[in-house]
């Protein structure tokens, strides 16, 4: 692990700096969180986290020694907690945000930060924070030899989650003869050696997927009434002598976080008529609305509240609609909803 040396390189060149100088110095060693409060995963993502500072803190005592700079401050903490952070951009963002917000000149990177899990991500990092007016470099620490991402991605859990969803889907297709059970295994088999060490950027839960399918086998009939419906109200607007539709783009500022969550989101708010989600950039969807009954079903946080039902549980579909959160063109309420509790995965 990188992460050792990283510290001990950081604190090496902080320290330098103090005794160069009478100006204050700031060493601040943050771990970056990539998850929400509503996120299943957030105690155990966030818990690591404040783990690693944990270890960190000792590192510290053992590199500064008992006599460190008078005037060299060091703080450690976590950020990222109150972003969704998906591509290196995002990760880019918080990190450029927090080094502003701590007048933050110089970033070291961990060679081996790869908060993507197996997408790698330090070199598209590296090209985000150059943006921002910080120097960035990565820590000149020698990497151990490892196996290819690809090896050593594969665990059990994910071996038996795309061989479950591939052998169900081919059964979907097939006409439920003995011969189509057999093939299907060896199918279900094969995309799984091909695709399990790559399928997933974390580890699959066996516990919280089945929960999650089981809502998800709700939500799809809900969808499927939305689509009805709003085909009906798009049908009407066609056919109107006067054709009253309003073309607008809008921001949706959605309370879901994690890849599959948003991704269902954007697909469900494309597949309804009169709304197409045209790009998707940390929290903020864009989307092109035909109709202003469109815009309000979509502030109105119907789809967005059954996601989060889906991939969540009950308790954080309770969360506040956009447009009780402040957003709508006709919205007249000023949201003030703080990060809602952990929610049970039930």
């Amino acid at each position: 692990m990188t992460v050792r040396n990283t510290v001990a390189y950081a604190v090496e060149q902080a320290e330098s700096a103090a005794r160069d100088g009478p100006q204050q110095v700031s060493l601040h060693l943050v771990a970056v969180a990539s998850t929400r409060a509503v996120d299943p995963d957030a105690q155990s993502e966030l818990g690591q986290a404040k783990d690693l500072l944990d270890r960190i803190e000792v590192w510290l005592d053992e590199d500064l020694g008992a006599d460190p700079p008078s005037n060299l401050d060091v703080e450690t903490g976590v950020i990222g907690a109150n972003r969704y952070l998906f591509s290196p951009g995002d990760y880019a963002d918080a990190i450029l945000a927090y080094a502003e917000e701590q007048n933050i000149d110089r970033v070291v990177l961990d060679p081996e930060f790869n908060p993507g899990g197996t997408t790698p991500m330090l070199r598209p990092l590296e090209v985000e924070l150059s943006r921002g007016d910080i120097e960035v470099e990565t820590a000149p620490v020698e990497r151990p030899a490892r196996s290819t991402a690809l090896a050593r991605a594969a665990t059990l859990p994910k071996y038996l989650t795309v061989f479950g969803a591939s052998y169900l889907f081919y059964l979907l297709l097939s006409s439920y003869k003995p011969l189509d059970f057999f093939t299907g295994a060896i199918t279900a088999t094969i995309v799984t050696a091909l695709l399990a060490p790559i399928a997933f950027s974390r580890q699959p839960s066996l516990t919280r997927i089945p929960k999650q399918l089981a809502r998800m086998a709700i939500y799809v009939p809900y969808l499927l009434k939305e689509i009805a419906v709003a085909n009906l109200e798009i049908a009407y607007v066609v056919l109107h002598p006067s054709l009253p539709i309003d073309p607008e783009m809008v921001e949706l500022e959605a309370a879901v976080w994690g890849d599959a969550a948003v991704t269902t989101l954007a697909n469900s708010i494309t597949l309804t008529p009169g709304t197409l989600t045209v790009s998707v950039s940390d929290q903020a969807f864009d989307i092109h609305s035909l109709t202003g009954s469109a815009r309000e079903d979509l502030f109105g946080g119907s789809l967005e509240r059954a996601v989060r039902f889906v991939f969540y549980g009950r308790e954080a579909a309770a969360i506040a609609s956009p447009r009780e959160r402040g957003q709508g063109d006709n919205s007249d309420t000023e949201s003030d909803v703080g990060e809602p509790e952990v929610a049970d995965d039930d």
